[in-house]
């Protein structure tokens, strides 16, 4: 059977006292092939919501698909947007569901946003459990070097911009380390009062340079 394409990859979620921040870097592979050295691994699913992924590329483009249109629907129905908590528990249904299929989805999901609870970070698992995190997560084969950086530097009440520079660490050291992560640089994403945005490269050079 062929190999499907893989998002090796390091992504990390973190919860900052004016928002959250999202980084993923952009390799993505084929068994011992790079197939993409420019893979988008954040997507943004309403305005106020995004998540990363790790895992099969298919799974996750498919995922993703249905999870903006489950939450656009929502907000049709009810005429309110919907909470992150409840767009995390919508997705862990629908991963809860496939589980029982030939071929489950082969994924781990940090999904993350800011609403009228403030910032919110979940994770994600193939078998559909959801789990809330107050602090941060890392998904993906780098995930255990970008962990040391996080547990060594984070602390509670970090700013938006703070949060940024943390990312920016723990996803080079990952980089360094693992043989999985890598690709053309690396993505940010911010999510707070003001919505989803994705930060250029030009200012993730001047993060990294800061």
């Amino acid at each position: 059977m062929e190999e499907g394409i893989k998002s090796g990859t390091t992504t990390i979620g973190l919860i900052c006292r004016d928002g959250v921040v999202l980084a993923a870097e952009r390799k993505a592979t084929m068994g011992y092939m790079v197939a993409s050295k420019d893979d988008l691994k954040i997507t943004e699913i309403v305005p106020h919501i995004g998540m990363t992924q790790a895992g099969m590329v298919g799974d996750l483009q498919a995922l993703g698909r249905y999870l903006k249109a489950e939450t656009k629907l929502f907000e049709l129905k009810n005429k309110k947007r919907i909470t992150v908590k409840s767009a995390a528990s919508l997705l862990a249904s629908i991963l809860y569901g496939g589980r029982w299929s030939f071929f489950p989805y082969m994924i781990q999901i940090i999904l993350a946003g800011y609403d009228e609870n403030g910032p919110s970070l979940f994770i994600l698992h193939p078998d559909g459990s959801k789990l809330e995190e107050k602090r941060f997560f890392s998904t993906g084969s780098g995930s255990p070097f970008a962990f040391g950086v996080l547990e060594m530097a984070y602390k509670d009440g970090l700013s938006v911009e703070e949060g940024k520079k943390l990312v920016t660490k723990a996803i080079r050291a990952a980089v360094e380390r693992d043989i999985a992560s890598g690709g053309k640089g690396m993505d940010i994403a911010v999510i707070d009062e003001k919505g989803f945005r994705l930060l250029s490269d030009s200012d993730i050079k001047k993060i990294i340079e800061s």
